[in-house]
């Protein structure tokens, strides 16, 4: 390997959200296009319950940039990150169901924003959820050790899970508007491009962390009314199923 090689890094927002979730006004096209100006090599769309915004973005994408299908999962214990995947793991199940649903596709697995107290994060709740937390370390691939949306003591709990646990850490900007996008990011050896590759080069990875400012998270309430206008807003636990990108 030659040295060039050998020293070429990688800089990777996980956690981005596009229009296509509930929370997001931000279309794909405009998520490529700043994530190539913002000098992102990777770019992981995790949009609620759906694939369609990331298979677009992946679509949109140039050779310099890797767009990664991901999703945000609401689990009836919180919530769980999937990423390289081909098909929508809906939203109500089990952490235990969700992780295999993930790991059947060849998936990786990680931890958003684990706590949060003002999101559905199963370590932000008390007792038998934060136990069972601890007992999922073991089939994680990352933590979300800062988010650059989270609000409180949350980021610096969540960094001391993944060094209790030794798991990776990574920081991602939870991007829900384009001006988020690469605010937090992880930087990663090599050029990842499976999800093997990806798994190990995670084991080296450095974190630059941001954050959002209030003015720019408050455009999130005004997102929601308006996906809600256009008949995209957040469906409940029991009613995850088909529609546009969501599991048949």
């Amino acid at each position: 390997m030659t040295a060039a090689l050998s020293e070429k890094r990688s800089f990777a927002d996980l956690h981005v959200h596009s229009a296509a979730s509930f929370d997001s006004l931000s279309r794909p096209v405009d998520l490529v296009r700043a994530a190539v100006g913002r000098g992102l090599t990777h770019m992981a769309i995790t949009d609620h319950e759906r694939l369609d915004g990331a298979f677009r973005a992946r679509d949109l994408a140039p050779a310099e940039l890797r767009v990664i299908v991901g999703e945000e999962i609401r689990t009836t214990g919180g919530d769980i990150i999937g990423l390289y995947l081909e098909r929508v793991v809906p939203g109500g199940l089990s952490v235990a169901e969700v992780v295999a649903a993930i790991r059947e596709q060849g998936g990786l697995v990680g931890l958003p924003h684990p706590f949060d107290r003002f999101r559905s994060s199963g370590g932000s709740r008390a007792g038998v959820a934060e136990e069972a937390l601890r007992e999922l370390a073991g089939q994680v691939d990352f933590v979300e050790a800062h988010n650059g949306r989270a609000i409180g003591g949350g980021n610096a709990r969540a960094a001391a899970f993944a060094v209790q646990h030794g798991l990776p850490a990574v920081a991602a900007s939870d991007a829900h508007t384009v001006q988020e996008l690469g605010l937090a990011y992880t930087i990663l050896p090599g050029d990842p491009g499976t999800a093997a590759e990806m798994r190990q080069a995670l084991v080296g990875a450095g974190l630059v962390l941001g954050r959002a400012s209030l003015y720019v998270r408050g455009w999130t309430p005004f997102a929601k009314v308006v996906q809600r206008m256009r008949g995209n807003g957040r469906l409940p636990l029991t009613a995850l199923g088909p529609g546009p990108g969501r599991a048949p």
